[in-house]
């Protein structure tokens, strides 16, 4: 991805490794950063829900972005989650936040008080006009219970400046191939949930912010390359390769699944912060042998 172009390929969603005392365990973010580089990622999303960002203080967001930009060293664009269910508190955010090293804003839509299709659409022309980097809308109604319907979405696209992409993970399919349909050449649709990245992609998004990057970022990058190419039987068995895989790492939730994985994987702590528990001793040993598989 070239930050002249729209944002397209894999963007690894990362998690916040924790030491087994709680605290962020730095030396094991810097293995995992490195790891997805190796591997030809395009970008890194700091701050998201892979990330743990509600249990995170301030302080410790700004530490663990700050601790990116230098392991990441200008490599690839960076990505920045700051959302909320006040306007008026992520523009704050947006203003008190050091954004200098990073390309993009991911806002999450607002959860809890469910606003309106106007509401949406005001929250994020809000947030817009005083980001001072080109925002993401995150949709995913199934953490936030509001939907950013198709309507307000390329509303957004075509009236507001400053958006420049969506997250997409309603997973409706029809809802989806209408932004992808009506939406403006320079606009760019991300895959949020992994498991549809191949049908997305094949209807015409434009690559995937990636929890399963994480474990997997070799098979994603592939996967994703081929279908640009134009590879489809190629992208068809990398998808049905790591589709198990997948099904395991979101079956207790998301980021338990994955973090579970990188344990096994031996790059950090399987420690997570309350309200949220490593997974169950059985889905631990079916990750274990489904990892052994190599995909």
């Amino acid at each position: 991805m070239l930050l002249k172009d729209k944002i397209s390929g894999v963007g690894t969603a990362l998690v916040t490794p924790f030491t087994p005392t709680g605290e962020v365990d730095y030396a094991a973010l810097k293995k995992i950063v490195e790891y997805n580089l190796s591997c030809g990622v395009d970008f890194l999303v700091a701050m998201g829900t892979t990330g743990e960002s509600p249990v995170l203080s301030a302080d410790e967001k700004r530490k663990v972005c700050a601790a990116l930009v230098d392991y990441t060293g200008g490599r690839v664009p960076l990505v920045m989650g700051i959302g909320g269910n006040c306007t008026a508190s992520v523009v704050e955010q947006l203003q008190k936040t050091d954004l200098e090293a990073f390309s993009y804003v991911l806002s999450v839509a607002p959860y809890y008080n469910k606003p309106c299709q106007e509401g949406l659409y005001q929250h994020y022309k809000t947030i817009a006009e005083n980001s001072p980097r080109p925002v993401i809308v995150y949709n995913i109604p199934s953490r936030c219970g509001a939907n950013v319907e198709p309507d307000t979405l390329l509303r957004l696209a075509r009236e507001v400046r400053n958006v420049a992409a969506v997250k997409e993970a309603s997973g409706n399919l029809a809802n989806i191939g209408r932004i992808l349909g009506g939406r403006p050449a320079d606009f760019a649709v991300l895959s949020g949930d992994d498991s549809l990245t191949l049908p997305l992609m094949a209807m015409g998004a434009d690559g995937v912010i990636s929890t399963t990057a994480n474990v997997f970022p070799r098979q994603m990058v592939a996967l994703t390359r081929a279908i640009h190419e134009g590879d489809m039987a190629k992208a068809r068995e990398i998808h049905y390769k790591i589709a198990g895989a997948i099904r395991l790492l979101f079956e207790e939730g998301n980021p338990v699944g994955v973090k579970a994985a990188l344990h096994i994987q031996g790059f950090c702590e399987n420690s997570l912060r309350l309200p949220l528990v490593p997974v169950t001793r059985n889905l631990y040993c079916r990750l274990e042998e489904e990892l052994k598989k190599g995909n």
